[in-house]
């Protein structure tokens, strides 16, 4: 008998936002950086880690896939822990950044990668974004 991986929609119900504070800003990017994404699609953060954030503009990755073209977006602490899933909205001051489209782990237990898609490959830098900002992650 087979396992058959659910999909992220038909396991949960709801859950809490997950707000990270901002402590670093990046302002590099690479087109050629291969992260391959781990195949869930879900972690669970806790407070008081650091996570980094990258964002790609290369469309229709899923778990398991490997992304190239990249932005470093920058390294946020965790306030409240939670659970991060592919498809949750990240903002920042109000602002979408991008959605989650899975998760690298190169650098743990040091840091885990959240790799976001959007259409527009902008570092922290270049969005503007300082220190202190909060991100939310929602569904």
């Amino acid at each position: 008998m087979g396992f058959k991986q659910m999909k992220y929609e038909e396991m949960y119900s709801v859950k809490a936002d997950i707000r990270i504070e901002l402590v670093a800003l990046l302002k590099g990017r690479r087109e050629h950086r291969e992260l391959k994404l781990i195949p869930e699609q879900t972690r669970a953060v806790c407070r008081n880690e650091i996570h980094e954030f990258i964002v790609t503009d290369e469309p229709d990755h899923h778990p398991g896939d490997t992304v190239n073209r990249i932005a470093y977006l920058g390294f946020g602490g965790v306030k409240t822990g939670g659970l991060l899933a592919v498809g949750d909205m990240v903002r920042i001051d109000g602002q979408e950044v991008g959605k989650i489209v899975g998760f690298d782990s190169t650098h743990m237990p040091n840091h885990m990668n959240i790799v976001l898609f959007s259409s527009q490959l902008l570092t922290g830098e270049e969005h503007g974004f300082k220190p202190e900002e909060v991100m939310i992650i929602n569904r």
